[in-house]
């Protein structure tokens, strides 16, 4: 679809709904521009669908592959939702329930939370017993070691980086592959795990969510090959994956529900069928016919199926779209000209219609103008304006800081996630008013972060967002403008490349303080400080608008994995209706 036809489209939409191409939606209020109610909110913190009942089919739509199933290279926020609810179980996990409730910690592997001591240096964790994998082997402590250690290896790119972070004496570490284990992670018996950390880390319970901290046993070892099929401990198994086609999942016998008070395992099976186009996944779910009443889809409805959906009650009734806590940004890669002179980075911020941005992601009922880096979950409800920018920004001011740096005219590339092209054309028009030329290069979503995340192949600018993995700037800025977290292949976060020692040292000040609402507070006069230094440019705050079938129950936005359905919960309302 060509640039003026999607923007005409949103345009429709927004005059339609009467919102306003002023306003911006308040994600608290549910409303957009004065006063009006955003009708994509009207679901806000909703169950739809009623209750589940066990059995049946429940089929994903998606226009993409994951990125990475291997539990210690899953880092992506939707994907780690789709693997830790349904194929593998971490040591604590987050309750299945929408809006706040969503984001209180529970124990899953682990009988709690964990307990520090030695000051916070040291994690110990206590596995449940009865827990087992597919073929009816327990789960041991020894597994989810040798999972954090994996995630050290070289080639199991792309996952998080918190175990290389905290972790004490990992220096040089390059995983078990080759017979080394770190001496930091212990395991005295099969149910206990104790972590020795290089600091004081008291959200280490939090951290201890993530897909790193879910059991591999090293006898199921394929190295890179693992992502085709992990070893289940959760409540169901892979039956077949097609990779970009399909995968299916049927259950895992010998799951054991007692053992676990989060995940419900509705469905006898879950197929997630690939390669979709985006527009296609909106009209078979609108419709909602035969065994498309029982679908979700996976990735984020397409902006000009909007008008199809909110203004019509029995379609929109099916909508989620929650706020995902993240924020959107062009990241400017700093390694290199032209982005490695401020004058020109800083001039980037003027230069930006986000406006326009707002406009080709579907306008103000599905996204906001972001004004700073970290999202307002992180900052009390809404977000700083240190630079106080017009949000159709201001190519003048944009002109005279291109001249004043002797880069008045530029031409540079832009890679995007396919489903972005919209977004990256609205960046190229307003871009083009200051003199600035922009290529565009689209790539598949699932190798979109792989293309990215390598030095050899990033483009001058990227465009994604960074959300936090639990609510702390500590999960935002050292990920994302720690220059010691850039890495050749499977870079993640630092996508600007950004390298600057006082940030660096500030990072490292804000870590150790012992007083979590002080270390709050710093983040926030932190982020104002980068703003300043300009190594991305903030775009947007979104929604995420996700459409399920009329015979699907239990679904809601869960607030963590950026308002993805919660596939712990979601089930069917008569799984006669379903097929497959």
């Amino acid at each position: 679809m060509t640039k003026r036809t999607q923007l005409a489209l949103a345009t429709a939409l927004v005059a339609a709904l009467a919102l306003g191409a002023s306003g911006c939606s308040d994600t608290k209020k549910g409303s957009a521009g004065a006063g009006a109610s955003n009708p994509a909110a009207a679901n806000d913190g909703k169950i739809l669908g009623g209750s589940p009942v066990k059995g049946g089919t429940l089929t994903v739509l998606s226009n993409q592959d994951f990125a990475h199933l291997d539990p210690a290279r899953n880092w992506v926020m939707p994907t780690m939702d789709f693997g830790t609810r349904l194929l593998y179980r971490t040591l604590v996990t987050f309750k299945a329930e929408p809006g706040k409730g969503g984001s209180e910690l529970v124990p899953d592997l682990a009988t709690d939370l964990g307990t520090p001591s030695n000051g916070g240096r040291t994690w110990t964790f206590t596995l449940k017993e009865g827990v087992k994998y597919e073929d009816g082997s327990p789960v041991k402590a020894q597994d989810v070691k040798y999972n954090v250690e994996r995630s050290f290896a070289p080639d199991l790119t792309g996952g998080p980086d918190y175990a290389a972070q905290y972790l004490a004496g990992t220096e040089g570490y390059k995983g078990p592959l080759q017979g080394q284990h770190l001496d930091s992670v212990k395991t005295p018996d099969d149910r206990t795990i104790v972590f020795e950390l290089k600091r004081p880390v008291a959200e280490f319970s939090a951290t201890a969510t993530l897909p790193t901290f879910s059991p591999v046993p090293q006898s199921q070892e394929k190295g890179t090959q693992y992502d085709a099929r992990p070893f289940s401990s959760g409540p169901y198994k892979i039956e077949s994956y097609d990779r970009d086609k399909k995968l299916v999942l049927v259950r895992n016998e010998h799951w054991d529900a007692n053992t676990d008070t989060v995940r419900k395992a509705y469905p006898d099976k879950f197929v997630v069928v690939m390669g979709l186009k985006g527009g296609q996944i909106d009209d078979r779910i609108i419709a909602g016919e035969g065994a498309d009443a029982s679908t979700v889809q996976y990735a984020d409805m397409r902006p000009e199926s909007a008008p199809k959906v909110l203004p019509k009650p029995d379609v929109k009734a099916r909508l989620i779209a929650e706020s995902k806590g993240c924020t959107e940004m062009l990241y400017l890669n700093n390694s290199r000209a032209p982005f490695d002179d401020p004058k020109v980075r800083e001039a980037m911020q003027y230069a930006v219609d986000k406006e326009a941005v707002v406009t080709a992601g579907g306008g103000p009922a599905l996204n906001e103008i972001a004004t700073a880096y970290l999202p307002p979950a992180l900052t009390g409800g809404k977000q700083a304006d240190t630079l106080k920018i017009a949000p159709a920004g201001d190519p003048a001011k944009a002109k005279e800081l291109l001249k004043a740096a002797g880069k008045e005219k530029l031409k540079v590339s832009l890679s995007v996630s396919t489903g972005d092209k919209g977004a990256a054309e609205a960046i190229q028009q307003g871009l083009s008013r200051a003199g600035i030329e922009v290529v565009i290069d689209t790539v598949d979503p699932g190798a979109y972060y792989d293309v990215i995340g390598d030095l050899a192949t990033t483009p001058d600018m990227t465009f994604t967002g960074w959300c936090p993995d639990y609510p702390s700037g500590s999960t935002w800025i050292p990920f994302v403008f720690d220059g010691r977290t850039i890495k050749d292949k499977g870079n993640q976060g630092n996508y600007s490349q950004f390298r600057d020692e006082a940030t660096i040292k500030r990072i490292d000040e804000i870590n150790n303080m012992a007083d979590a609402k002080q270390a709050n507070q710093a983040w926030i006069d932190l982020d104002a400080e980068l703003m300043k230094k300009s190594p991305s440019i903030p775009i947007l705050l979104e929604r995420k608008p996700l459409l399920v079938g009329p015979n699907i129950a239990g679904a809601f936005g869960h607030p963590v994995w950026t308002g993805e359905i919660d596939y712990a919960t979601v089930g069917l309302k008569d799984p006669s209706k379903s097929q497959g």
